[in-house]
């Protein structure tokens, strides 16, 4: 019996009969917001609300189910997430004053696809690992951030428009010219007054868009090649013990061969 509940824990189908019923229920969730949907469709969006309920409690009673022990099911972090977000929306809100939250907890079911597709699971694995990485680099980047704010301030405070007024602000300034979001407009301004200040900027640009930015892909294609790597190891290694049974099956053939001479002669 575990056995069957087991196959069907890692069957391919149950995982993307999940991920079917998490995509129409985010389908409902912004069919909802349209006009006085939820008015004239409110029956039909509390069937949905249910049968979602009922669907996640019944996949999360196959995964605990499926544990030999009980309690490995709680030792894997994807399970606790799963088993978090259900015991929240469980939770008896909507007669009560906080109906509005439990309508926004709904929304986290959503955060399920990451964990009903295999593929997702394991870029968020990988995204999960590049996080150290990325925290140096964004450490870095505040640094830069730093040095030529205090630059900007000092040099572009009496601009008129006013993107230069202090630390802070001229934070905020550098951060819209990262995003490109009419940098050119802040320069020009600058340079009204400071001809050389398109150095300045030009500089902040190559140097926080293009260089930093290619440190992030960097990172994150690293632990990509690493996730293959475990992947192709994890091949081999099963190919090896593959090779290995045949090796003895084939060994336990010549023995039985070699019986059955005896035994004639």
């Amino acid at each position: 019996m575990i056995e069957k509940i087991e196959q069907i824990r890692d069957a391919r189908w149950f995982s993307n009969l999940t991920t079917l019923i998490i995509i129409a229920y985010a389908s409902v969730l912004g069919f909802k917001t349209i006009g006085d949907v939820e008015t004239h469709y409110s029956l039909f969006l509390q069937f949905a609300d249910s049968f979602v309920t009922i669907y996640f409690i019944f996949e999360i009673a196959i995964k605990m189910v499926a544990e030999k022990k009980f309690i490995n099911f709680f030792k894997n972090g994807w399970n606790l997430f799963d088993f978090t977000i259900v015991v929240i929306t469980l939770l008896p809100l909507e007669s009560s004053g906080y109906a509005a939250v439990a309508r926004l907890l709904r929304i986290f079911r959503v955060l399920r696809l990451f964990t009903a597709r295999p593929e997702l699971k394991a870029i968020i694995d990988m995204l999960i690992k590049a996080i150290p990485s990325i925290i140096d680099i964004v450490i870095l980047m505040f640094i830069i951030f730093y040095i030529y704010a205090i630059i900007g301030n000092f040099f572009f405070a009496k601009l008129p428009s006013g993107l230069w007024t202090d630390f802070l602000v001229s934070m905020l300034t550098l951060f819209r010219v990262l995003t490109f979001e009419d940098w050119t407009d802040v320069m020009y301004e600058a340079m009204e007054v400071y001809p050389w200040a398109w150095a300045y900027f030009v500089s902040f640009v190559i140097i926080a868009a293009f260089v930093f930015f290619n440190l992030f892909v960097a990172v994150i294609i690293g632990e990509m090649q690493k996730l293959n790597e475990a992947d192709m190891k994890e091949e081999i290694h099963a190919d090896s013990k593959k090779l290995d049974i045949l090796l003895e099956e084939i060994k336990s053939l010549k023995e039985e061969i070699k019986e059955l001479k005896n035994n004639k002669e």
